[in-house]
Formats: C-alpha cells, sequence, structure tokens
C-alpha cells in the first residue's frame, strides 16, 4: 500500500483515488473505509463513489463544483480515514450445488489441483470470502481470498453462454455470475439465488465491502426446493455479520 494516496484526474468529472498498488486485503479494506468516510461526508457535487481493489473512482458534477474544491475536499476527508478499516461486514451465505451439470469443470479444477472433487468443495466453501469489487455485468461480485491449492486457470475458449448464479473459478480468484452472460470461468457449482434482480429496491444481493459464504446443497432437490422459494418471494437469504 501506499504511504499516501495518489489523486488522478480522470477526465473532467472524476477523480481517482489510488490506495496501493497490489491486490490484497489489507489495501481493499483501505479502500473501503475510505469509501464510507468520503459517504457519509456528503460532499457537495458528487455523484457517485466506485470502489474497485485498490482504488475509488468519484464522479462529480462539474456545473456544480470545480476540480480544485472537490480535490480539497476529499484531501480532507482521507486524513486518518483510510486508515481505520472496519470489520463488521455483512456476510452473504449463498446456497451452492456443486459439481454436474451446475459445474461441469469441477473435477478439472480438482485434477488440475490433484485433489478430489469433494475436497475442492471443502476448500472453496470453508473460507469466507471478502468482495473486493464489483463489475463485468451489473451484480458480478469479485471475491478475495480463495485458497491458492484451488487455483485453475481460465478456460482457454469462453462459453458463449454461462446460466445465472453460476460459481467459478478464474486463476486465483472466484466469482458468481448473477446473470446469464458469456464467460471463461472455470464452472464448479450454481446458486439458486437471484444475485441482481431490477425489480427489488437494491437490485444487487451482494455489495462491495460485504462476505461471502458458499454453503454446498446435497442433492437437487435442496437446490430446486431454493429455487422455488426464490420464484416466490419466500426465500429468506441468511445474512451474518464479521465479528
Amino acid at each position: 500500500m501506499y504511504e499516501a494516496p495518489k489523486f488522478l484526474a480522470a477526465g473532467d468529472r472524476a477523480i481517482v483515488i489510488e490506495l496501493g498498488d497490489e491486490i490484497s486485503i489489507e489495501c481493499n479494506r483501505r479502500v473501503h473505509s475510505l469509501y464510507k468516510a468520503i459517504y457519509r461526508a456528503e460532499l457537495p457535487g458528487v455523484v457517485d463513489i466506485i470502489p474497485t481493489y485498490r482504488s475509488l473512482l468519484v464522479e462529480y458534477d462539474a456545473s456544480q463544483v470545480s476540480y480544485e474544491d472537490i480535490n480539497a475536499g476529499l484531501l480532507e476527508i482521507d486524513t486518518g480515514s483510510a486508515d481505520t478499516p472496519e470489520d463488521d461486514a455483512t456476510v452473504i451465505h449463498l446456497p451452492v450445488l456443486y459439481g454436474g451439470e451446475y459445474g461441469p469443470d469441477l473435477e478439472y479444477v480438482a485434477q488440475n489441483a490433484g485433489i478430489s472433487a469433494d475436497e475442492v468443495v471443502d476448500l472453496h466453501s470453508g473460507t469466507e470470502y471478502p468482495v473486493y469489487m464489483m463489475g463485468f455485468t451489473p451484480g458480478f461480485p469479485y471475491l478475495g481470498g480463495m485458497s491458492e491449492r484451488i487455483a485453475t486457470p481460465r478456460l482457454s475458449t469462453p462459453r458463449g453462454v454461462i446460466p445465472a448464479g453460476s460459481v467459478g473459478i478464474a486463476e486465483a480468484q472466484t466469482g458468481v455470475y448473477p446473470i446469464e452472460s458469456p464467460g471463461g470461468w472455470q464452472l464448479i457449482g450454481r446458486t439458486p439465488l437471484r444475485l441482481f434482480d431490477v425489480t427489488r429496491t437494491s437490485p444487487s444481493l451482494i455489495d462491495a465491502g460485504n462476505s461471502v459464504r458458499f454453503v454446498p446443497l446435497a442433492n437437487d432437490d435442496e437446490y430446486q426446493d431454493i429455487h422455488e422459494q426464490v420464484a416466490v418471494g419466500s426465500y429468506q437469504v441468511t445474512t451474518t455479520t464479521k465479528a
């Protein structure tokens, strides 16, 4: 991480605040701590704040505030704010049916790692993943902290269609496809939950700064039961608070 944040102009309506040059939980926590501080400050003219792995993009209305004023306001907020990360992240529990038609690449991931498919599931579901950032498609969470033992290269040829809810691995990262889309990640399972739904007040089930825990389902009957509950709006997503 940098000793002091770097402030960079991004066109005439945004400022990038870089906090480091590596992907790490420490740097990302600092990003989200600063995100919360800027959000709470309610600076005049700020229209959006977008956290990434190691930086923040702050968009502002140039008709309301100048670059100099917004930059000065951000510099003032940064004093002492970015070095006090908060650990009370909401943990979203995602039920997942691993393998089979829902996770066609599970056996390959196991073969690549030199372990059994069951061990892959144990390693993948035995971790609480911080949500570093959202991107690629609406509601797609990039998750950190996956075991290096199951890191697997992307597909040599991406699939044209990946079903919504598919859980994938790409190199040392894991994530969930919230909507049907193309993609090149190795698919190891699928969740019956809807990660992105425009009919909800908050369309994205998961936000940057949350954490995710995958909960293995025993069989397709369990998957279909939750799928039906989700369809009629009766399923209650399990959340906890990270200690």
